[in-house]
C-alpha cells in the first residue's frame, strides 16, 4: 500500500518507534480513505492483524482525536472461550457483536459475533485534548492510549459510541500505510487467564518496539509456557466488529 502524505510508515525502525509519533493535522485526516467493507468482511486473524497501522479518529464537539493503532487482540466468537460471546452467549453487552460488521465492538458477518479490541494507539492528533480527558500534563504522549481503558477516556468513546458505523459515524476507522511483517509481534492475549488452552491462542498483534502497547510480551502465561509461548499480564480496551473486525471499546 502506498504511503500517504503525513502518515508514511517512517521505516518502522526502532529509532523512529521510540520517536515522538508525527501529529498529522486535519486535513491531512480527511485525504485517507474510509476502510471498507470487503476489509472487514475478511476473516478476523488477517484483520486483526492487518489493523495495525489503521487510523482510529474520534470528531467530537470537543475537537478531533486520532491514534495510529499499534496494538490489538483478536476474538473469535462463541468457540473462543476468552470472547465475551464464548458459548453462543448473547447479552445486552454483547449484542452488537451478533450484528453486522464494520461496528465499534465487531467483526465477520452478522450471526458470526466476533471482534478485534484494540489495546493501543499512537497518539497523532488532538494530543492536548487527550491529556484534559485524561486528566494527565506530563509524560509521554505514547502513554496516553496506553490500555484499552486509557485509549477510549483519550479518545472520548464511551458507550453512546456502543455499535457505531467504523465508517459513517464520529468514531471512524482510516486505511493508511500497512505494518510490515518484520516490525510485527505476537503474542497471547491479556488477562484472559481464565479461557483455559484458549489463553495461550497467540492472537494478538502488536508493532514491536512501539513505546505506546500496553504490555510488552515479558511475563509468561501458565498455559502460554505449556505451549512454548510467552504472555503478557493483565489491562483494559476499545473494538471493532469484524464479519472480519472493528475496534471496540466498551466490550469483547
Amino acid at each position: 500500500m502506498r504511503a500517504r502524505a503525513g502518515l508514511a510508515p517512517h521505516g518502522w525502525t526502532p529509532a523512529a518507534r521510540r520517536a515522538r509519533p508525527p501529529s498529522v493535522t486535519e486535513e491531512t485526516l480527511r485525504a485517507l480513505p474510509v476502510v471498507g467493507a470487503a476489509f472487514v468482511a475478511q476473516p478476523t486473524l488477517r484483520v486483526a492483524r492487518a489493523l495495525l497501522g489503521k487510523v482510529l479518529v474520534h470528531r467530537s464537539a470537543a475537537g478531533t482525536t486520532a491514534g495510529r493503532i499499534v496494538e490489538v487482540e483478536a476474538y473469535r466468537g462463541p468457540a473462543d472461550r476468552a470472547a465475551h460471546t464464548a458459548g453462543g452467549r448473547r447479552t445486552p453487552r454483547n449484542e452488537v457483536m451478533w450484528g453486522p460488521g464494520g461496528r465499534n465492538v465487531v467483526t465477520r458477518a452478522a450471526g458470526e459475533p466476533e471482534a478485534v479490541l484494540l489495546r493501543a494507539l499512537e497518539p497523532v492528533a488532538g494530543i492536548e485534548l487527550m491529556r484534559m480527558r485524561r486528566g494527565v500534563d506530563g509524560g509521554a504522549d505514547a502513554r496516553l492510549c496506553r490500555g484499552p481503558g486509557n485509549l477510549c477516556r483519550a479518545m472520548g468513546i464511551d458507550r453512546t459510541s456502543n455499535g457505531a458505523d467504523l465508517r459513517r459515524s464520529a468514531v471512524v476507522l482510516l486505511d493508511a500505510p500497512s505494518v510490515p511483517a518484520r516490525a510485527v509481534g505476537r503474542s497471547p492475549r491479556i488477562g484472559v487467564a481464565y479461557a483455559g488452552r484458549d489463553a495461550a491462542l497467540p492472537w494478538r498483534f502488536y508493532v514491536r518496539d512501539s513505546p505506546a502497547v500496553s504490555r510488552p510480551p515479558a511475563a509468561a502465561h501458565p498455559a502460554a509456557r505449556r505451549n512454548g509461548q510467552r504472555a503478557p499480564a493483565k489491562t483494559r480496551a476499545a473494538r471493532v466488529r469484524s464479519t472480519g473486525a472493528a475496534g471496540r471499546s466498551p466490550s469483547r
